[in-house]
């Protein structure tokens, strides 16, 4: 399928497998079940990349968390999703606070599942980047190389810190961000920081927002997880 985007299935279910590949495929999505974590890895690693990957969290062979893990490590940029058992709250945080961007619970609609898929795909086709130097999000606006922001054509001083925080947010809307992420990003990987600074650093954004915009609202905190950009 030319132009189809492709999804990596990734559940030991083979009834899952099965109807999940069924219809993402009516759907015109190019789809590839998989049963062994091994074997998708192994194709990320050879730059086989999905569009989206779709993983169960309780596997035998290994469990998603620790393939996604690995895929990260190969590629973080890989959107995927997460199949997770009915009351397993602490494995959709974990998941979350590793990278995966939405998770399903099980059993879940086809209807359901196939929204989720259409968002998470959605958010990354609708990143308005308009140079490497320049972001739009709406009311937003930043210059990348210049440190320069501006809202509601307002500019807005932040910290070298806060900007890089900002922008990293900015960049993809809608994904979470956790608070050793954030970090890296600031501050770069080998250098320990506290989590509550990245929790300070983010209260005196949205402070300097809300002083020329009392309603923004467009950083969301996700309570043991990290934070957002709010889809614009």
């Amino acid at each position: 399928m030319v132009g189809a985007k492709k999804i990596f299935l990734l559940d030991d279910d083979v009834g899952i497998l099965t109807s999940v590949k069924m219809l993402l495929e009516e759907e015109g999505f190019e789809v590839h079940a998989f049963s062994n974590p091994k074997t998708v890895i192994e194709k990320i690693t050879d730059n086989d990349i999905p569009h989206l990957i779709i993983l169960d969290i309780k596997m035998p062979i290994m469990t998603g968390t620790e393939a996604l893990s690995k895929i990260k490590e190969v590629n973080g940029d890989v959107p995927t999703i997460f199949l997770t058992s009915k009351d397993d709250e602490m494995d959709e945080i974990h998941g979350l606070s590793m990278g995966a961007d939405d998770y399903v619970k099980k059993p879940f609609s086809q209807h359901l599942l196939l929204a989720r898929i259409k968002s998470v795909l959605r958010r990354y086709e609708a990143e308005e980047v308009v140079s490497e130097d320049l972001i739009k999000r709406g009311y937003l606006e930043l210059n990348v190389s210049k440190h320069l922001c501006k809202w509601k054509d307002t500019p807005i001083e932040f910290t070298v810190t806060e900007f890089l925080l900002l922008q990293t947010l900015a960049t993809h809307p809608g994904h979470i961000k956790n608070r050793q992420q954030l970090i890296d990003e600031a501050y770069g990987e080998n250098i320990y920081v506290d989590d509550r600074t990245i929790d300070s650093h983010v209260k005196r954004i949205r402070k300097k927002f809300k002083k020329i915009d009392d309603s923004f609202d467009c950083i969301e905190t996700l309570y043991g997880v990290g934070y957002k950009y709010k889809e614009v």
